[in-house]
């Protein structure tokens, strides 16, 4: 059925219904972060340094992983759409296959890291540090992986509130552990660094249990794991096709982001701790646009499968309109506020916690400056992905952070020498590039082409001209 006719404000309705849960699972989850990052901040500098370092890499293999799991959402709101469970069930367990092997395979990365930090050019002790950390906390991404798997299945499905609830009831787990892990209470023994690892594994442990008690309890007609372990080579192909260009897309950008915490750790210990806690606090406001990309991801998905490009259109712009008000609202906040929202991250009895301070400061008026980009990049690829239009979206994204981005952070940081403000400017300048250079993709590329009923580059042949769809189906 057409809805081509629903008003902007009930678009605003409806984004509202389904966003709200995902940026509240998506601050959860950012909250996992924090809680690390604050906790460690109190227990010492080095360590949150460290954590900083070791977080990055983990945080860029999880992502690179997360295509496969990003490439259900669009695929599950189409199929559902179409009343499809048979190609809606193959495409999850299929992105669970894909996701479990890519964890596996990028273990070893994790369990042998401290050559990789000193290759990267951090400092003896970080390094060490760090590879004490993901030695434990590495093995979290095999169910971190599966999880993202099944939030991206039942978000599509328009369930975000469990995707909520679990990720609060993690949140909570984590924040716990690390309580009794890290400074030795309720009788655990005092870990630092690896008693923040412990808790992260925990965390993703309870998180994975959550999801699939949920998903056999609530929707036991898709019988997801029922034959899991049969190939589906079809299938595969497809959620791979879609996936990993999603999965490249997403190491561009946060290996842009890691590659500044590696070059804030070239410049020193106590910048790299401030770059940390500058971007942890970008990270609460970046998990609004982030929600806001999943909604744009499945609406978009769920129109595409319609077969209503005006209705995709409307939604498209209300999920643009409302990351730029957020973004107005983040800048006036960091603008105004920045010791505040610094000190909460640095114990008081801190011998660097005023130098900390200083540079998160300035460090966190240039996060300012990107937010609206920011948001524009991640908005218009979760519309994209919700046609199915991943391989150019990923030629772009790497030109913009790597081509753009990451040689102005290196050229404005070492070479002018303004070290922590030119590798923060470099990002503004690589995520402004991606923003406008994704959205022209959309609106004057995607949306004529789907007028005309073109399928994108290596998406279903979809056209959105209310032609029949002939799928091969498999159990």
């Amino acid at each position: 059925m057409a809805l081509s006719h629903m008003s902007y404000s009930g678009h605003a309705r409806a984004v509202l219904v389904l966003g709200l849960p995902l940026i509240g699972g998506h601050l959860g989850q950012t909250a996992i972060g924090i809680t690390d990052t604050i906790m460690l901040g109190r227990y010492g500098v080095e360590e949150l340094a460290a954590m900083t370092a070791a977080g990055s890499f983990f945080f860029v293999l999880f992502l690179m992983g997360s295509g496969f799991a990003w490439a259900v959402m669009p695929m599950v709101a189409s199929y559902h759409a179409e009343n499809d469970e048979v190609a809606l069930r193959r495409a999850t367990r299929m992105g669970l296959w894909l996701s479990t092997g890519f964890a596996v395979a990028v273990m070893p990365l994790m369990i042998w890291s401290e050559a990789i930090l000193l290759g990267l050019g951090q400092s003896e002790q970080v390094a060490r540090d760090g590879a004490d950390y993901l030695r434990i906390a590495g093995w979290g991404i095999i169910p971190a992986l599966i999880v993202m798997t099944f939030k991206s299945y039942l978000a599509a499905l328009e369930r975000t509130q469990i995707v909520l609830w679990i990720t609060l009831v993690a949140a909570l787990v984590n924040g716990l552990a690390n309580y009794a892990f890290i400074f030795g209470n309720w009788g655990a023994p005092e870990m630092g660094i690896e008693g923040a690892a412990i808790a992260s594994v925990a965390t993703q442990l309870v998180s994975l249990a959550g999801v699939i008690a949920y998903a056999l309890w609530a929707l036991p007609q898709h019988a997801i794991l029922v034959r899991l372990w049969r190939p589906d080579f079809e299938m595969l192909g497809r959620v791979f096709q879609l996936g990993w260009p999603i999965g490249l897309t997403s190491l561009s950008e946060v290996g842009l982001f890691a590659a500044s915490a590696f070059m804030m750790g070239w410049i020193g210990t106590i910048p790299l701790a401030a770059h940390g806690i500058a971007l942890q606090l970008a990270s609460i406001t970046f998990m609004v646009h982030l929600g806001l990309g999943n909604v744009a991801t499945i609406r978009a998905g769920n129109a595409y499968g319609r077969r209503d490009l005006d209705h995709m259109k409307r939604g498209a712009r209300m999920v643009i309109g409302m990351s730029v008000g957020m973004a107005l609202a983040t800048i006036v906040l960091f603008v105004a506020m920045p010791v505040p929202l610094i000190s909460i991250f640095v114990d008081a009895g801190q011998e660097a916690r005023n130098e900390v301070v200083a540079i998160g400061v300035v460090l966190l008026a240039l996060a300012a400056l990107f937010q609206l980009v920011d948001g524009a990049q991640v908005v218009a690829l979760g519309l994209l992905r919700g046609v199915q239009d991943a391989k150019v979206p990923m030629v772009l994204a790497a030109v913009s952070y790597w081509v753009v981005g990451m040689p102005v952070s290196y050229v404005l940081g070492f070479v002018v020498g303004w070290e922590g403000v030119g590798v923060w400017l470099g990002l503004t300048v690589g995520l402004a590039f991606a923003g406008v250079a994704l959205m022209v993709r959309f609106w004057w590329v995607m949306v004529p082409r789907l007028g005309r009923g073109d399928a994108p580059d290596g998406g279903d042949d979809v056209p959105l001209d209310g032609a029949p769809v002939v799928r091969k189906q498999r159990p």
